[in-house]
């Protein structure tokens, strides 16, 4: 006997009731609920060594950390945890000099970092993470080549460049914490000088940060996973970045830069392999 059409004995007609489908497997939860030691392990490397360059150069701790967190663990967790860690890290290291913030710089990257961020939240919530995540591999290897050909622009003073270099910068910020670049390139284009280009970089990544930390709470991204990551966190960022500001290394800066390159590149390539 059919199980889909079980006939009655009398009258030969087909039961109405339908054939009932074995219930759908839950998905499986974006967020892996015990990570193993070694993975652990992993990240906790990937921290310290992000936050031991930021404490020798002064940034890149989201550029370096999140690329190589997203190999172990999901982008939507990372991003949020990673930026409230990179908050925290710039507020410790300060703005500098309130003086030297090149505020007509400055001002007019307002409209266009929200704009980003507020596009960059939309994206999170339609866009699949494993698409994400490879986009996020494009972009690492577009830098490391940029960085490996110590490409840099020439002094080209014009608001105007706010709108897609800004508007970049938090929209790429906002969904792999990776925003920095265009804050640099943006900033390089005034031909600031040592202590101004500190004080506005800083300047800027406070603003973009509590723009990005606002629509993150909004949009729901801080979980009990994203606060237990942050928490883990922080240790190891505060132990990178002693350890950054202590390190007396003879590398020149061009050579320092190159090894940044290539650790970007590899990052890069196994995203996009992942």
């Amino acid at each position: 006997m059919s199980p889909g059409a079980r006939w009655s004995a009398s009258s030969g007609a087909a039961d109405p009731t339908p054939l009932r489908q074995p219930p759908r497997p839950p998905p499986p939860s974006p967020v892996p609920a015990e990570p193993s030691i070694a993975e652990f392990a992993l990240c906790a490397g990937f921290l310290l060594t992000a936050y031991f360059i930021r404490g020798i150069v002064g940034f890149g701790s989201g550029l370096i950390a999140i690329p190589l967190l997203a190999l172990v663990l999901p982008l939507p967790l990372v991003v949020p945890a990673v930026a409230l860690t990179d908050y925290l890290a710039s507020a410790t290291q300060g703005v500098g000099n309130r003086r030297d913030i090149l505020w007509p710089a400055l001002l007019p990257l307002a409209p266009f970092v929200l704009a980003g961020v507020g596009t960059a939240l939309y994206l999170f919530h339609q866009v699949d993470p494993g698409l994400l995540t490879r986009a996020l591999g494009v972009f690492v290897l577009c830098y490391a080549a940029y960085t490996l050909l110590d490409l840099h622009p020439g002094r080209i003073a014009r608001p105007h460049w706010a709108a897609p270099l800004g508007g970049l910068g938090a929209l790429v910020g906002t969904l792999f914490g990776t925003g920095g670049p265009f804050y640099v390139a943006y900033l390089q284009l005034w031909g600031p000088h040592k202590g101004q280009f500190r004080a506005t970089a800083a300047t800027a990544f406070l603003i973009e940060g509590s723009t990005r930390m606002t629509g993150y709470l909004a949009a729901g991204f801080f979980t009990r996973d994203t606060l237990l990551f942050f928490a883990l966190a922080l240790p190891l960022m505060a132990l990178g970045l002693y350890a950054g500001h202590h390190v007396h290394t003879s590398l020149s800066e061009a050579t320092f830069r190159r090894l940044i390159g290539v650790l970007l590149l590899g990052s890069g390539l196994a995203l996009l392999l992942k």
